[in-house]
């Protein structure tokens, strides 16, 4: 059976060697490449090395050296149309049958290669004539440089009908069209040129040979770009732009940027950072990914920092996410709103963007910050809205580890935005040890022990009862720290709501000693886990209230000893002792009065 090279090509592009060398022999990472023991003779020193990205593998020892249909004839004693039907299976790809025709596609193949070539240079040729000042200068106002223009072959299609179509006429009507440089209409008219005003981007395949064209419209016209339609040398979902140039600069800078435009690829190539690419018109598809991982572990997404280059990236994202693993992620450069790279090079921010590609945000740092922005979680509903859509986000990956890890990551930047802080929860545990029981607090000091514990339970009451949380005054230093901790907290993070009590009794190295503790005091509504939530929040404000008033009291029942004390030395004494005796009484009323309403809101600790 006659394969074609394009087909074998194809092939070994979509297959990773090390995952199929790794299922008979053991692989270790070293660097960019894979050592191990050679398959192929015996040894104790790793020589033998495995480079997915050149997809083949070579043995300084013994000099055993291929690719992966190479590797399965050798190890597994496969004959050639075997092995590539295993592989093709697992790539899901589709081997073709026997056709006496190959022969001539292959061949057509070839010859359509020359199309593309001879419309490349036909495009460039026209960039530089008459027609082609228009584009001319719109390259100078983008400051793109006559030798960038030469390295892109960068080009124009001039306004015509027909112009391309009468240059190539050498190649025949239909071969054009195949190429994808001419349009068929369906009712039976000439077809015409593609590609019309247009600066013209010729786009290449890994080894730089032209099989496809982008096209940017000059002046006034819809769509902006336009690219080749897939064809028998291009297919649109699988390659990515200017990786010919980029693949060989990102093995000296160990990275790979990937942006939304032909133009910034080309920008950030003449600011000295080569090793950009640029999908096709559409989101960065699972077989771009698949490329470029094999490049580096990380590609760098770096899209405009407005909605819809912030979608673009989540969207590339969520196509991503089922097949990272530890050695395949991706990593995030975001640039400000409305600026392309070109914008922030020319306004003098190359080194803040070399900066930003040197130490790039995280995938699960952009996870955080997109869906925190996007479902903006101001309310109890939206937060839970937030912890779901972060735990089916990592649900969605596939590796158990990377699942297992993005997991606890979300949960702790959630906890860190919206819950208790683990030195907070130690805090309070250890305050609510230190000040149980009768013997250590006296007066006041036992309920706003009780309004604390309230308050660790329903910390949203704090922002709703400020105020009045502030003016508690207990005389015991660890209520003071404990009720400074939680007003510090409820003003940081305005959404908290997390109940710490529950959080301190599911502590499972709690010792019981300590549980009994808290127990103990578990006389209010707003101590009850089980308490209708409604009901223990309002019987909670209404202590705070009572607490404060009776801190108030208290200053005055001071206020009127004081002044009885100075009366005595007055002659007015009997009449300042009548009036303050029965201001005395009053708020002596007052007080039992507050204490009754304690009473029945619940039991304070004894």
């Amino acid at each position: 059976m006659s394969l074609s090279p394009a087909f074998l090509d194809e092939l070994r592009m979509r297959t990773t060697l090390s995952s199929v060398i790794g299922r008979h022999t053991k692989l270790q990472k070293a660097g960019r490449e894979w050592k191990a023991c050679c398959p192929f003779h015996k040894e104790n020193t790793p020589s033998f090395t495995v480079n997915d990205e050149k997809a083949f593998y070579h043995c300084f020892g013994c000099g055993a050296h291929g690719d992966a249909i190479r590797f399965l004839t050798e190890t597994r004693g496969l004959s050639f149309i075997d092995a590539v039907k295993e592989l093709a299976e697992q790539a899901g790809m589709q081997v073709p049958a026997p056709d006496p025709r190959a022969k001539e596609r292959q061949e057509r193949s070839a010859n359509l290669r020359d199309v593309t070539e001879a419309a490349a240079k036909w495009f460039t040729e026209q960039l530089h004539s008459n027609a082609g000042a228009g584009a001319r200068a719109y390259l100078e106002r983008r400051g793109i440089t006559p030798e960038t223009s030469q390295t892109f072959a960068l080009g124009y299609a001039p306004d015509s009908r027909g112009s391309l179509r009468e240059a190539l006429k050498q190649f025949g009507t239909d071969m054009l069209v195949e190429a994808g440089l001419l349009i068929c209409p369906d009712d039976g008219r000439d077809p015409y040129d593609r590609f019309r005003g247009r600066l013209m981007f010729p786009i290449r395949d890994p080894r730089g040979r032209v099989i496809a064209f982008g096209g940017r419209i000059l002046g006034d016209g819809e769509p902006k770009y336009l690219n080749s339609p897939d064809t028998p040398l291009f297919d649109k979902g699988r390659t990515v732009y200017n990786l010919d140039l980029a693949g060989p600069a990102s093995r000296e800078s160990d990275r790979i940027i990937v942006v939304e435009g032909y133009m910034d690829a080309i920008a950030l190539h003449q600011a000295g950072i080569p090793e950009a690419v640029a999908p096709l018109g559409t989101a960065l598809t699972e077989n771009q990914m698949a490329l470029l991982w094999r490049i580096v572990e990380a590609p760098i997404l770096c899209f405009d920092g407005d909605s819809a280059g912030q979608k673009a990236a989540m969207r590339a994202v969520d196509r991503a996410l089922p097949a990272i693993r530890p050695d395949r992620t991706l990593a995030f450069v975001t640039l400000p709103a409305g600026q392309d790279p070109d914008d922030v090079i020319r306004a003098g921010g190359l080194p803040d963007l070399q900066r930003s590609f040197a130490d790039p945000q995280s995938l699960d740092g952009f996870l955080w910050n997109y869906i925190r922005a996007e479902i903006a979680p101001k309310t109890a509903t939206a937060r839970a809205k937030l912890k779901s859509r972060l735990n089916d986000i990592a649900q969605s990956i596939g590796d158990p580890a990377m699942r297992d890890e993005f997991g606890r990551e979300f949960r702790d930047r959630f906890w860190n935005a919206f819950g208790w802080k683990k030195r907070e929860v130690d805090l309070v545990r250890e305050a609510i040890v230190a000040t149980s029981g009768s013997a250590r607090l006296q007066g006041l000091d036992l309920y706003i022990r009780a309004i604390l514990l309230g308050l660790s339970r329903y910390p949203q009451i704090v922002t709703a009862k400020a105020e009045q949380v502030q003016s508690l005054k207990p005389k015991d230093e660890t209520l003071q720290r404990w009720r400074d901790l939680l007003i510090s907290a409820a003003f940081e993070r305005p959404g908290l709501d997390d109940d710490m009590i529950e959080t301190i009794l599911a502590d499972a190295e709690m010792d019981s000693i300590e549980r009994r503790h808290i127990w103990r005091d578990l006389g209010f509504s707003f101590f009850y886990r089980k308490s209708d939530s409604e009901t223990a929040k309002r019987d909670l404000e209404a202590a705070i209230d009572t607490i404060a008033r009776s801190q108030e009291l208290e200053h005055s029942l001071e206020r009127v000893g004081t002044a009885l004390a100075q009366a005595a030395e007055t002659e007015e004494f009997e009449s300042v002792w009548n009036r303050e005796s029965e201001r005395r009484r009053q708020l002596m009323a007052e007080r039992q009065r507050l204490h009754d309403e304690l009473e029945t809101l619940g039991e304070a600790a004894a």
